[in-house]
């Protein structure tokens, strides 16, 4: 099953280079290896003459907002283009563990002919010494993220909670690929484009599958909560996801902007806007 890893990236580069490398270090390298860079042109630099080797594809990037699903979806026509069977989909700041896409290629054929949406484990790791991570002791960092499945190593759990569908790792084969629809382009910016994914799968009727044994790694950097920095996504990606689907993603978030006065939501329309109610 050729396989194919797509990874987006602005920035990150530190980040992108330990993925680089647990990719070279796991126990079956990828056919390919596609990294989408939005509006990064030193990215080939960074990834060249290092196994195994990147294709890099320019995304550009419109009014500073990142297109996070037109690029996924253009590393997976790249992909697919070029023979792959088999899409994983890892966060630039998340390393593969060893038998990552091992895993993810067994669990592809244990389930075939049947379409799934297949999702590993993330464990979200401290901040690195001076040194930075070392690839050996990345599994004795982090446990797995507590609002997530956590199946064993081996097992597979089939589960219906799609708005638990996260893009920092996951894969599907092309056929499931093609059947789900790729990522809807109209999201831009920070919020909202993977949680629709896993509604746009759930409509295909595609099962949400969770990997045992299958884990990455997610290297620490700073983040605000609520992400304060991206409100106008935010609450335009949240627009947009309401208008498709009928219910509020991020609820979380857009409460917290209102208890900071940086969001309201109208009590006639029900619509969240900027600003104080």
């Amino acid at each position: 099953m050729r396989t194919a890893v797509i990874t987006l990236a602005a920035g990150r580069h530190r980040h992108l280079v330990l993925q680089q490398a647990g990719l070279a270090a796991g126990s079956r390298p990828p056919d390919q290896y596609v990294v989408v860079a939005m509006d990064d042109p030193r990215l080939g630099a960074v990834l060249a003459d290092r196994g195994p080797a990147a294709t890099v594809i320019d995304c550009p990037v419109k009014d500073g907002r990142l297109p996070l699903a037109r690029a996924r979806n253009l590393g997976a026509a790249h992909a697919l283009e070029h023979r792959a069977e088999l899409l994983v989909f890892l966060d630039v700041d998340c390393v593969p563990g060893e038998q990552l896409l091992e895993r993810y290629r067994q669990a592809a054929l244990e389930l075939a002919p049947h379409r799934s949406l297949l999702c590993g484990t993330v464990a979200y790791l401290p901040p690195p010494d001076p040194a930075g991570y070392r690839l050996a002791d990345l599994h004795t960092l982090a446990e797995p993220h507590p609002g997530r499945p956590t199946p064993g190593a081996g097992e597979i759990h089939r589960n219906t909670e799609y708005a638990l569908f996260w893009s920092l790792s996951f894969a599907v084969t092309a056929d499931t690929w093609h059947a789900i629809g790729g990522f809807c382009e109209e999201y831009e910016g920070y919020g909202g484009e993977d949680t629709d994914y896993g509604q746009r799968a759930r409509s295909a009727g595609v099962p949400l599958t969770w990997i045992g044994g299958a884990p990455a790694f997610h290297q620490h950097h700073p983040v605000s909560s609520p992400p304060v920095a991206h409100l106008h996504d935010i609450l335009r990606n949240a627009e947009i996801f309401h208008r498709r689907w009928g219910w509020w993603p991020m609820t979380d978030w857009l409460q917290a902007f209102a208890d900071l006065g940086l969001a309201h939501r109208n009590r006639r329309t029900g619509r969240w806007a900027p600003g104080p109610g």
